[in-house]
């Protein structure tokens, strides 16, 4: 390690041997967690309760608001009219069948069988049944000797009911006194649109899908957007509501949601976002083991330090009923139980979480399995039946019966070319949206920071900590005259996180701070003779204390035998999918993020008289600074930044070290740099003052000339120095 971290210093930047700007001692690395493995979906994910109601308050509109970003829809994508087409009654004994579609997107259908109380009068409850990992959707048939098995061994009751579950749940629940729609996951039945092997199967990149111009799903593009397919299949579930609420005989305060597998998922995922379901029942997918294994169940920044428990605890503390089963639900009551009944109790509402383990029985929503949702729902959605609810056998439908599409109502546009339609309607919705943001009074930017910065936020998925949390190990204290030299470490211990950071406070001092970032490290600050470098000893002899660090992934803190400069490294999968990474894992920019915010929180935290506080960013450190810049806002007075002429845009890699997910839907740097409008900015790299920037600061200023940005002819320190010492 040593070895390649000196061939990086040699390679990249004329300074300081590596061992004469070390801060740990030979021998030592950073005890910083990110230097381990990465987390992939296969981890753990338990729940840590807050100790009052306030807490998880703060923590749940937290976790709420990055799911709603990893999905695409923060803010909501601009809702058409569903315009439904119900055809096709199907009547049987006690209930009702209707085929459905509607568009949750332009051009984009929701698909579905629509089921109905026949005999009673309303108004009904509403259940969602999305359907999961079934083959064929919701055209699934297990078989005749499948269903036999299932018999034998106490899984199901009935031939129908055991051959069609899908189907049988759909059906017992309209018998129960609901209207249920049952609808397609993408791929599946009639949601073709996209094919199955896309959705579902996804495993290599498509190079005719990632063009800078025209993409589909999975590209760095789409990333770069925050388009999946997940979040497409999450924006179904919403249109799925919003079409059962359109129903007249629904009751808007009687909403249920219930899914096994991967339609568990997309259950407790609609309920975590969407205030209008009343009970939900996720069966076979909360746990603190495997996560989802789809590529339709995860995307970027979904699961950063969050799980599955959690998010279906986001509900809380409305009713939550869980089946498990002898899959990696298996631990589910003594793993996960006790942590959600300790939040339901918290809440006052002990008796709305339940589990109920059916451990003989492998995956499955099987007979058991909807006993205890039917109880549940007949409980929470008060439908009035007496317990148990026995599920009786029933005539199933055909999959003639259940399609939607036909002569008269002909399938729509799909394959390679609407792929990239949809993704350019959907980023031609996000920057019809980012336009309508651009400040033009006081009210209009307070909304253009809650919204974009709330996306900034999640991306980098950090606020600016306590500094209470922030422990100091000091290593060296040198006199050099007339400034001391100082090394030490910076933990934050929340994090398991380990920052190496150099300090150059002089003996006469302006009570002044700058936190100097540079790409390469905190060797930037140092010539090849150990001393500062010019610029950095001018700031020195104006009486500016100096602070650097390295941030994740230079100097001390590169990951054992990585090459250099160090990329955005992968889970361990032949799939080419980014979420499998990024939905578990911050990408490098948003840990570099974290180190500099470190660095201020603690500068500011120390109580020694300083004044003023200023952030510098060159060399490749420029958006780093930005990012923070924007997240600790009033924290820092005065910020450099050198932007290098860099867009998110341009990148088409997942291992770029400057790909961050999302960063384009946001509004790229210009938006990025908006969020810091109305305080003093120094930057380079740009041509002119970019417009979204120039519109908040005008705002911010409260003038028509702006005062507080200065656009530097050149990237070079000397600049800074002399706009810090005006």
């Amino acid at each position: 390690m040593t070895r390649l971290l000196l061939a990086f210093v040699v390679c990249c930047v004329s300074s300081l041997a590596v061992a004469d700007v070390k801060v740990l001692p030979d021998g030592r690395t950073p005890a910083d967690k990110r230097l381990g493995a990465l987390k992939d979906l296969d981890g753990y994910f338990p729940l840590e309760v807050p100790a009052t109601k306030e807490e998880w308050a703060k923590r749940a509109d937290y976790v709420r608001k990055q799911v709603l970003v990893s999905q695409g829809l923060w803010p909501m994508p601009t809702k058409g009219p569903l315009k439904p087409v119900i055809h096709g009654k199907v009547e049987r004994d006690d209930f009702t069948v209707e085929r459905v579609y509607f568009e949750s997107a332009p051009g984009f259908f929701v698909t579905g069988s629509l089921f109905k109380p026949k005999g009673k009068k309303g108004p009904f409850a509403g259940v969602l049944c999305p359907h999961g990992h079934w083959n064929n959707g919701r055209f699934y048939d297990a078989g005749a000797a499948a269903v036999r098995q299932q018999i034998v061994v106490g899984a199901e009751r009935f031939e129908n009911s055991g051959r069609y579950p899908l189907q049988a749940r759909c059906v017992q629940l309209a018998r129960m006194g609901c209207v249920v729609f049952h609808y397609d996951m993408i791929g599946n039945a009639d949601s073709t649109q996209l094919s199955h092997a896309l959705v579902h199967r996804y495993a290599e990149r498509r190079p005719e899908m990632e063009k800078s111009d025209s993409w589909g799903f999975y590209s760095a593009q789409a990333e770069s957007r925050l388009q999946s397919v997940m979040g497409l299949q999450t924006l179904d579930s919403i249109a799925a509501l919003d079409f059962m609420l359109s129903l007249k005989d629904v009751d808007p305060n009687r909403i249920g949601v219930t899914g096994a597998s991967g339609g568990g998922t997309q259950t407790f995922i609609l309920a975590a976002i969407d205030p209008r379901v009343t009970a939900q029942f996720p069966a076979v997918m909360v746990s603190t083991g495997m996560q989802g294994g789809c590529t339709c169940e995860n995307c970027s920044l979904l699961r950063i330090n969050t799980g599955n428990i959690e998010l279906a605890g986001l509900f809380a503390p409305k009713p939550l009923g869980m089946v498990a089963a002898d899959d990696w639900t298996k631990e589910i009551m003594t793993k996960g139980m006790p942590e959600l009944n300790k939040l339901y109790e918290m809440l006052g509402a002990k008796d709305n979480v339940k589990a109920t383990a059916y451990l003989h029985f492998p995956h499955n929503y099987n007979q058991p399995s909807r006993a205890a949702m039917y109880s549940w729902f007949n409980k929470h959605l008060k439908l009035g039946d007496k317990d148990p609810i026995v599920e009786s056998d029933f005539e199933p439908l055909s999959i003639a019966e259940l399609t939607v599409f036909d002569s008269d109502h002909p399938k729509p546009s799909s394959g390679d070319d609407f792929e990239r339609s949809l993704t350019k309607t959907l980023a031609a919705d996000d920057e019809k949206q980012l336009a309508a943001l651009t400040p033009t009074d006081a009210k209009s930017l307070t909304k253009f920071r809650e919204v974009v910065g709330t996306g900034w936020q999640a991306l980098i998925g950090r606020e600016l900590p306590d500094s209470k949390g922030i422990e100091i190990e000091q290593f060296k204290k040198e006199d050099r005259g007339t400034y001391f030299f100082l090394t030490d470490v910076l933990r934050v211990k929340k994090h398991e996180e380990e920052v190496p950071v150099v300090f150059l406070h002089p003996k006469t001092w302006n009570k002044q701070v700058v936190i100097w970032v540079d790409g390469t490290g905190k060797s930037g600050l140092f010539s090849a003779d150990g001393s500062p470098k010019a610029e950095i000893k001018s700031l020195i002899e104006t009486g500016f204390s100096i602070m650097s660090l390295d941030v994740f992934g230079t100097g001390e803190l590169v990951p054992e035998k990585a090459e250099l400069p160090l990329r955005n490294r992968k889970v361990n999968t032949k799939r080419q999918f980014a979420g499998y990474t990024y939905g578990y894992n911050h990408p490098l920019f948003a840990q570099r993020v974290h180190d500099i915010l470190t660095l201020i929180s603690f500068v500011r935290g120390n109580d020694h008289g300083a004044t003023k506080f200023h952030l510098v960013g060159l060399n490749g450190a420029g958006l780093w600074v930005a990012a923070a810049k924007a997240i600790a806002g009033p924290a820092i007075d005065r910020t450099a930044i050198d932007t290098a002429g860099f867009r998110f845009t341009s990148l088409t890699e997942f291992d770029d070290p400057q790909f961050l997910p999302g960063a384009v839907k946001y509004g790229d740097v210009p938006a990025l740099l908006a969020l810091s409008a109305g305080s003093d900015l120094w930057l380079s790299g740009e041509k002119e003052i970019p417009q979204l920037l120039r519109a908040s600061s005008m705002v911010a200023e409260g003038k028509a000339t702006l005062t507080h940005v200065a656009i530097g002819v050149s990237a070079k320190a000397d600049s800074v120095v002399q706009w810090l010492s005006k």
